[in-house]
């Protein structure tokens, strides 16, 4: 062979590379943001507007960690999205990349650093400027990947309701891919609580084999053989605070999930927000003779309740538990699995137990709603795990 042919042959592999280089690359773009509100049901909540914000636009979503709040820990803890849910389910609905493996693979491509700009409605603290990063928790997530910018779009009078008034066009029309490559906002392109047009992307929000699996070994080997109903108490003094103002917020957080949006279903109330031992208590008692129910798991923000239940409950021949060490998204795995759940209506941590129960079709409720109720759903035969 000789070199003349070498050359060619080696310009042809040249090609083939960097082609191929290039064909993870989505020509529609890409969506970053910042899970910077709240907890992990806010959070979630965001996720589901955003996951459908970035089908209707037709660009790949990357999936950002989870901005957590430790004991002890100065700044968030960013938690990646795959630790605690698949990505395969997600992928078969819209295109999705791990906000690690686009930062590594991709945005060295398409998003140089010097062409870094994040995107905000409008200017804030009276300057020309997003402040994407200014506090905790928007400054250590985006130094977790590296991020700085270098300038801020304004992109109002846009808004995230893609469902209505041809929104998608026109963020596609102002911002397109081949100027625009990355959008990367200072919060969740989504609104909160989520859209109603949303709740049903939850479908594709599978636990991931390590979560999963925590939530049925301890259903397996603490819990009693047979069913066992699953509630969720939230009474933290912050959680107590924001009850004050449910008189004058009929729409608080969740509170739609029972009430409906346009609380066609009624009205917020204290009990519904902050439950009494004594709603507590009548309404676990029903639910614990309509299931036949061995035990029953608690997951609570502050107090379990344990004692208190226990009495309530000693004649019933039924125990109750919890987990010695709480992990939330262990605890929301173990109450999918419950024969029957009661939650807080007005909570976005049992929003997010009372989505996935629905797309399983199982049965849930909520403390003091309706009101004076005096039956639970009908009983559902026992499945295996």
């Amino acid at each position: 062979m000789n070199l003349f042919s070498l050359s060619i042959i080696c310009i042809h592999l040249f090609v083939i590379v960097f082609v191929n280089s290039d064909n993870d690359v989505d020509p529609n773009g890409y969506i970053l943001y910042c899970p910077c509100m709240g907890r992990f049901g806010n959070q979630a909540d965001h996720f589901l507007g955003s996951l459908g914000f970035a089908k209707a636009l037709n660009r790949t979503l990357a999936l950002p960690p989870w901005v957590e709040y430790r004991y002890g820990e100065p700044k968030s803890v960013q938690v990646p999205f795959t630790y605690y849910f698949k990505l395969e389910p997600l992928q078969t609905f819209h295109k999705v990349i791990p906000m690690e493996d686009f930062m590594k693979s991709i945005a060295p491509k398409i998003w140089p650093k010097s062409e870094r700009k994040v995107f905000c409605y409008v200017a804030r603290g009276g300057s020309n400027d997003c402040k994407a990063k200014d506090g905790n928790p928007f400054g250590p997530f985006w130094n977790t990947f590296s991020v700085d910018f270098v300038g801020s779009v304004f992109y109002g009078p846009l808004n995230y309701d893609v469902h209505h008034q041809n929104m998608a066009a026109k963020w596609n029309a102002k911002y397109h891919s081949n100027l625009w490559p990355v959008l990367a906002f200072t919060g969740a392109p989504a609104s909160f609580p989520v859209q109603k047009e949303n709740v049903k992307l939850h479908q594709h929000l599978e636990w991931s084999d390590v979560i999963a699996n925590r939530a049925i070994d301890f259903i397996r080997n603490t819990l009693p053989i047979g069913p066992f109903v699953g509630i969720h108490l939230r009474n933290g003094v912050d959680w107590e605070r924001a009850c004050e103002h449910i008189e004058h917020s009929p729409n608080l957080f969740s509170a739609a999930q029972c009430l409906g949006y346009r609380n066609e279903k009624g009205v917020a109330t204290q009990e519904m927000c902050i439950p009494s031992v004594e709603t507590i208590t009548k309404q676990l008692k029903q639910a614990v003779k309509e299931y036949q129910a061995k035990s029953v798991f608690v997951s609570s923000d502050h107090d379990h309740f344990i004692p208190m239940l226990t009495k309530a409950l000693k004649r019933m021949d039924v125990s109750i538990h919890k987990m010695a060490n709480p992990e939330p998204h262990v605890d929301l795995a173990i109450l999918a699995r419950s024969n029957f759940f009661i939650g807080n209506c007005i909570s976005s941590f049992t929003a997010f137990a009372k989505r996935e129960r629905d797309v399983h079709g199982l049965p849930s409720g909520f403390w003091g709603f309706p009101p004076n109720r005096t039956r639970v759903a009908k009983p559902r035969q026992h499945e295996e795990l």
